[in-house]
């Protein structure tokens, strides 16, 4: 049921490293496309199971192999990134998604992360960025940078406040905890739950648990929607 959903949407690293992570590739330049391909290749435990070079094929795609985890261009022809996610997360519900952008401030990737990207990285990236975010991504855990985190908020205050388009409630099935908001604040201030332990004195592992169980409340997918919602009811933001 639910509950072993939730479980299982944070396994464990042993379970991670048993279990092959099958990734589809979506980008619009062979070139580029090749080149991740062949990395993720050399890389044990994740397959790259297909490719696609736009939007719309991506979606096809997703549907039709039903993969683990799309890695995803944002700016792509017939079909962008941004309305391929929000596809792709209403079709395929147990897919993670990441985003490739060239600027993290770029409005298309706050976009995709409102629609329910779980992560972004820049194309300009080294190998091992690749691979950690795939994992931590994979593990249910990508804080959004302080550049995301200012960019979001001057996309609420450009749209009246409103996360138009995004997979957002507006009031959780249960109510956050005063721990709880108090965490998703600092997580909407681009902290790192490494940085949000220090900060409060508490563990990385205890950090984790209590966003993991905010975004099930809430009923949302990453960080920056938990961010726009902190934003929309009001509950402000401390200074990033």
């Amino acid at each position: 049921g639910e509950r072993d959903r939730a479980r299982a949407a944070v396994p464990d690293t042993e379970e991670l490293s048993m279990r092959t992570t099958r990734v589809l590739l979506v980008d619009d330049q062979p070139l580029f496309r090749g080149a991740v391909a062949a990395l993720l290749a050399r890389q044990p435990g994740i397959e790259v199971v297909g490719e696609a070079e736009n939007g719309l094929q991506a979606v096809e795609r997703a549907n039709e192999l039903k993969p683990d985890l799309v890695i995803m261009d944002v700016e792509m022809p017939v079909l962008d990134g941004v309305e391929a996610v929000r596809l792709i997360r209403e079709q395929v519900l147990d897919v993670k998604v990441i985003m490739l952008t060239v600027s993290e401030t770029d409005d298309h990737v706050v976009r995709a992360m409102m629609h329910g990207a779980h992560g972004y990285l820049l194309k300009n990236l080294r190998p091992d960025q690749l691979f950690d975010m795939i994992v931590s991504v994979m593990r249910g855990e990508t804080p959004i940078s302080p550049a995301v985190a200012g960019r979001l908020l001057q996309h609420l205050k450009e749209t009246g406040g409103s996360a138009k388009g995004a997979v957002v409630p507006e009031e959780p099935g249960q109510k956050l905890t005063r721990r709880e908001l108090e965490i998703l604040r600092l997580v909407a201030g681009g902290r790192s739950n490494k940085e949000i332990g220090k900060e409060l004195s508490i563990t990385e592992g205890t950090v984790k648990s209590h966003v993991h169980n905010a975004l099930e409340k809430l009923h949302m997918t990453n960080r920056i929607q938990a961010a726009a919602y902190i934003v929309r009811q009001g509950l402000g933001l401390p200074d990033a």
